[in-house]
Order: structure tokens, then sequence, then C-alpha cells
């Protein structure tokens, strides 16, 4: 089960072109999306309204999408434009469209109801497209339901483990309680590793300062988009970072996430790892991207082989530790939100 009236991220802003057309399924609904000759993003349902044949299995005639079924045309709104051997269209023969926005170099599609898509309610990703910070967007596909994926963002304990050699690189992490808060949107996690002793691992060779370290993730999950947005760094130990003093030398960055249930058994999941400093270094910023995208790897693996336990294990129940406390917050606001959208 989904949250239907929500922002979704679908598509990066280089994978429209405005001759091509890209095939996603969000929330179990095929989809194909489209930039038009205006730059313009439409979002139509992914078959045809005559035999239900994919529409992505068409071909883009302009600003149109004709079926190479039996030819019918529909253009950017989803009107059935044109039918073979009859003036006119036949009756109930339009396409089911979404609404869609692109902003911050994300594609954001709403699944719900339409007369509820208020552009207000999209994430903030400004770092995508702040001059001021430098990111490389990328994207993963994991083979496990998005619940999943999301018990994993709220409990970075498992960096000390999963990540020992990549992203974390301290047991500190795991052994340190966080702070846990529920927000208006969502749950809000604030760690702090104080004093330690080494970089982690992702960040050698890309170090500003020697010494002692101070380290953070204070991180917020928006239940209603599955927007993970969080704020990491590595300063100089005792220079005031946990009282909002950066050091000029602290290492600051800041992460998006966005979660996107494809189906009930695999997730679309967007991301970027921006930072604040270096930024005319592409090589530091490639850098970064390539060894965060193999710490999610580690986790995609990790991932995927749980869900084929859980698939196995019926109704088996899972045990409560105590840092279970924050992904138990974020599956009681979830569930919450379905439950009120069903009874609505």
């Amino acid at each position: 089960m989904f949250i239907q009236n929500a922002w979704y991220a679908g598509a990066w802003d280089y994978e429209l072109t405005a001759d091509n057309m890209m095939a996603r399924k969000i929330l179990g609904k095929g989809l194909v999306f489209l930039r038009t000759s205006d730059n313009k993003i439409t979002v139509l349902r992914d078959r045809c309204s005559h035999r239900f044949a994919p529409l992505s299995k068409g071909r883009r005639e302009g600003d149109c999408v004709r079926c190479m079924y039996h030819g019918l045309v529909f253009d950017a709104d989803g009107k059935c434009v044109w039918e073979p051997s009859r003036k006119g269209v036949s009756p109930n023969t339009d396409v089911q469209t979404f609404p869609a926005v692109e902003q911050h170099r994300l594609v954001w599609v709403w699944m719900g109801d339409a007369d509820k898509a208020d552009p207000a309610l999209i994430p903030d990703c400004h770092h995508h497209s702040s001059p001021e910070w430098a990111s490389v967007p990328k994207y993963a596909h994991f083979k496990a339901n998005y619940k999943l994926v999301l018990d994993n963002l709220l409990d970075f304990s498992h960096l000390s483990y999963v990540h020992e050699n990549t992203l974390g690189g301290s047991k500190t992490i795991a052994d340190t309680r966080p702070k846990v808060e529920q927000t208006d949107s969502g749950v809000k996690l604030t760690r702090w590793y104080l004093n330690e002793q080494e970089f982690a691992p992702y960040l050698r060779g890309y170090e500003r300062f020697s010494g002692p370290i101070d380290r953070w993730n204070i991180y917020h999950l928006s239940t209603l988009s599955n927007h993970f947005s969080m704020a990491a760094g590595s300063a100089p130990a005792n220079t005031g970072a946990p009282e909002g003093k950066i050091a000029p030398d602290a290492m600051v960055f800041h992460s998006h996430q966005l979660i996107t249930p494809e189906d009930e058994h695999n997730t679309h999941y967007f991301w970027t790892y921006g930072h604040n400093f270096s930024l005319e270094q592409t090589e530091l910023t490639n850098g970064l991207a390539e060894r965060i995208s193999g710490g999610f790897l580690e986790d995609r693996e990790m991932i995927e082989a749980q869900q084929k336990v859980v698939d196995e294990s019926g109704d088996d129940p899972m045990a409560f530790i105590l840092v279970d406390n924050a992904l138990t917050l974020g599956r009681r606001l979830i569930d919450e939100k379905i439950a009120e959208e069903a009874s609505a």
C-alpha cells in the first residue's frame, strides 16, 4: 500500500529529451514521461486506451505519441487526436495523465487526486541547482519494498557494519543513541560522533585538515514523498560544530535521497551527495559520488537479501530493539496516512 496524494520523484531532468519517451512504473502504475517541444513535462498512463498496449512501445511524432499496435495518436494532454479509418475519434479513447512538475533537476509526479496536486508540497531539493553546492545526480533500483529502504535510512547504526570500510568506519556510530523527533512532516534524527580519530573511509584522500574529528549526521524523512534530506559533515574536534560554529576547513555535505515505490516489490532510488567546498574540483565531486554509490550498493545487496527472507517468513514477527525507534515511528506515520486516504 502507498500514499497516493503526494509528489514522487519520477525522473532526473537529463533522462528526458525533446524527442524521447521514458517508461517508468510508480506505485504499481506504468507511466510514460515526455518532454514537449516547449520544454514542458507530460506524464501519461503507459497504456493505449484501445487494447492496453504500452504507449512506451509506440513512436514519438512531434509532441504526440502513436500507439504502434493499431495506430491511435495521443497528444501531450492524453487526448486521442487521430484514429485510423474514420473522421474524428471514438468516444472514451483519451489516456489518463498525471500532474508533473520539473523542479531542482527532478521531475515530480502526483499519483493521487489531481485537484490536490499543490506544487508547494514538492520537497525542497534546492541544493541540486544551487551554485553554492556541487553534486552528481544518481539513480539506483532496489528489488525490495520501499519500506525496507526507508528502515535502512532511519537506522544509521548499520553504518558500523554494512559500511565498515566505506561510509562508516567507526563503531561509535552504532554505539551512539540518536535524538529522534517527530515533526509536522515526518521524522528527524540527530547524530553526533565527537572526537573521532579518523575520517570515514569514503573521505580518505580528500581530507582538508588533520587531527581528531567532530562528525555529524542530521537528517529528516518526509513521509509524504519519502524524501530523505541529510546535513552531514566533519570538522576539527572542539571547534564548536555542535553549537553551530563551522570551521573554515570543515567538510560540509548535504544529501537528498528520494525513495519512490515502483510497486510492492521494487523501489526507485534517486540521490545526490553535495558538498559546499572546493566547488571547482570536479574530480572531488565525481569521486564522492562514486564512493557513496559503492556504499549504496552495499545497502542494496543487504536489503534485497533481507527482502527474500521477509518473503519466506510469512507473518513471523520481527524482534524490536532500541535502534528501531525511528523506523517504527516512520512506518507508523506512513501507515496512518495510508489509512486516512483509504477512509476518505
